[in-house]
């Protein structure tokens, strides 16, 4: 057995250290944590390995997008797969602000002055619905006269490579498209990106989503990989899409879920890495790891302390 020791704190510690001294302490989450790191620094050095990345939307309205956005500059994932109010949030804070806020304000007075709250975030109508129709109206009509169908793959890059203003080098979609590092949203529909869409379709019945065009671009990312390792934020639609693809190459490699929700009540946000392991999802023998805890804290850790040990 592995002895406990105490952690041993001093002044300019780094962050690399600190889960090192996590690592030695035993317990709880922090250990976990540690853990963590250690998975996400082997699946990135395996050449082998394919790096899945799923997330949700909340994060992105914070400055956890930068994160997010750090791995797709380093290249340390190869596919992404997120949600529509992905799409929303990092677009619109391109072109407009959003800010801090408070869980505890007055709700009705908020929707009275016309600002939304994401949590403790405040995002004003101006800096959501309306920019994202302003900009993203037009850009649906050049991907009309390109061609009728698109995917969301093919669709969020062609989106990205037509942003010509605004704090573009920021966006998550925008390094994606510059990084060709490929996006899939399954519900595409699902918040303003997508009803922009369908209010172009209004006018415009022959626009068609091929969401299955996605579906066979994952088959084959997954098919045509020796290994892959899923870093999987939050649960909902992007967590699921990420697992149910892998299982059927015989299930991820490695695994790290970033998770607050609970798993007694059977939902798939809250199941833990060995619930997927009898699905198939995961492999039994993969190095996975489940950290519970807030992903605004916890995925900035982990990838300030793997900008450490990464070349």
């Amino acid at each position: 057995m592995r002895k406990v020791e105490d952690m041993d704190l001093e002044k300019g510690i780094s962050v690399n250290e600190l889960i090192k001294e996590m690592d030695k302490s035993g317990g709880f989450v922090a250990k976990k944590l540690a853990k963590a790191v250690d998975v996400a620094e082997k699946m990135i050095a395996d050449k082998e390995c394919k790096v899945f990345l799923s997330f949700p939307a909340c994060i992105v309205a914070t400055g956890v997008r930068g994160v997010i956005r750090k791995l797709i500059e380093k290249k340390w994932v190869d596919v992404v797969i997120t949600t529509c109010g992905t799409l929303d949030h990092d677009l619109a804070r391109i072109w407009r602000d959003y800010f801090h806020g408070s869980f505890f304000a007055d709700d009705g007075e908020l929707y009275r002055k016309g600002i939304h709250r994401i949590g403790n975030i405040f995002a004003p109508v101006d800096s959501y619905g309306k920019i994202l129709e302003e900009k993203l109206q037009p850009m649906i009509g050049k991907l009309y006269e390109k061609r009728k169908a698109w995917s969301s793959k093919d669709m969020i890059w062609e989106i990205a490579s037509m942003i010509e203003d605004g704090d573009k080098e920021k966006s998550i979609i925008f390094q994606a498209w510059k990084n060709k590092i490929p996006v899939f949203v399954p519900g595409l529909t699902d918040g303003a990106f997508g009803s922009q869409l369908w209010l172009f379709y209004q006018d415009h019945r022959d626009f068609v989503i091929d969401s299955l065009k996605d579906e066979q671009e994952l088959s084959d990312i997954v098919f045509t990989s020796k290994k892959t390792g899923g870093i999987v934020i939050g649960g909902g639609i992007s967590k699921h899409h990420l697992i149910w693809w892998n299982q059927f190459k015989g299930g991820l490699d490695y695994a790290i879920y970033l998770t607050t929700a609970v798993e007694y009540d059977g939902s798939l946000s809250g199941a833990q890495t060995r619930e997927a392991i009898s699905w198939g999802k995961i492999k039994e023998d993969a190095d996975h790891i489940t950290v519970e805890g807030d992903a605004t804290i916890t995925l900035p850790l982990i990838v300030a302390a793997l900008l450490e040990r990464i070349d």
